[in-house]
């Protein structure tokens, strides 16, 4: 009789935990578990990870401020996010310290592609067959990994690529950054040839964005 009290008290909590969970959330379909591509796209305290919705954990980055939205020319090739006027963006100056989870997206680094300006790291341009990266904010650490080769691991399969860019995860929505917003603070913007070496083609609807690892 005991242990059947016990039970049932234990029970009565959990449903309870979950009843306070669930009712955190106010905006139905952008609660915990829901599709998300930024942290605009959740609820409340929610952060968008792995292109989910879900609660924040010691390894997740904080947001440092916010960026807000305004017209300019964007440069909309492989799909590319242009600033909305008067949208809040929110800004991070860090990233996650495991590399084990990240998200692969595309970027033409060549003169005149969806990557704005020359690459950070030494002001050049890249052909679309370079395999070449920018990293969010936190994973660039004020240019400490430029010039250097990184392990892609994507797709069941490897391969390399050279750091030569920032994906900006503080500034954003100006012609330097191609009118785009700021970046997720877990990206590697990868060109076409990294993509290419991955072996995921056009024609794949992971094509633009895909979770991988990666080490350098």
């Amino acid at each position: 009789m005991i242990l059947f009290l016990i039970g049932l008290i234990f029970v009565s909590t959990c449903q309870s935990h979950i009843i306070l969970q669930r009712a955190t959330c106010s905006w139905p379909g952008h609660c915990a578990g829901a599709s998300c591509r930024t942290e605009n796209d959740c609820d409340g305290s929610l952060v968008c990870v792995n292109g989910k919705c879900g609660i924040k954990s010691s390894g997740t980055c904080l947001p440092s401020g916010v960026l807000k939205g305004k017209s300019t020319n964007c440069n909309t090739e492989n799909g590319s996010e242009c600033c909305k006027k008067g949208k809040s963006y929110k800004q991070y100056k860090c990233s996650p310290k495991s590399t084990s989870s990240a998200i692969l997206t595309l970027n033409s680094f060549r003169k005149g592609g969806d990557g704005g300006g020359g690459g950070a790291c030494y002001g050049r341009f890249y052909p679309d067959t370079q395999r070449v990266v920018a990293l969010s904010t936190g994973w660039y650490n004020k240019g400490s990994r430029c010039g250097k080769q990184i392990t892609i691991h994507g797709n069941g399969r490897t391969t390399t690529a050279l750091v030569v860019d920032e994906c900006d995860s503080v500034h954003g929505c100006d012609a330097v950054h191609a009118g785009q917003p700021p970046c997720r603070y877990n990206i590697v913007d990868g060109s076409p040839a990294v993509w290419k070496k991955l072996g995921v083609s056009k024609n794949d609807p992971r094509y633009g964005e895909m979770t991988i690892s990666w080490s350098g």
